[in-house]
């Protein structure tokens, strides 16, 4: 059994990145629907896709972009996300990649 002292030191919190982190997104990449709770115990959903064990958010706005992107480019392989702003002012913009 371990002590807390040694599970404390261990221990890694469990959070859910933003997909502007990653360099390269893959078009293929799966993505899943979740629901949380605001910090006022309001739920709401939000996408997530997995990369190398860690879960990255996919905001809605990046979704709508993409779709933009792949009426033109359907065969599109990679891309990135870059952030603008912060709070209700953050603005997403999909840069194709490949």
């Amino acid at each position: 059994m371990a002590t807390i002292k040694e599970t404390a030191s261990s221990y890694e919190s469990v959070s859910t990145r933003n997909i502007v982190e990653l360099e390269v997104v893959r078009a293929d990449s799966q993505i899943e629907a979740r629901t949380g709770n605001d910090s006022e115990g309001k739920e709401f959903n939000y996408n997530v896709i997995t990369v190398n064990n860690f879960d990255y958010r996919v905001p809605n706005s990046v979704l709508t972009n993409l779709k933009a992107i792949l009426k033109e480019n359907p065969n599109l392989i990679a891309f990135k996300v870059t952030k603008s702003g912060e709070g209700l002012n953050t603005k997403y913009t999909v840069i194709p990649l490949s």
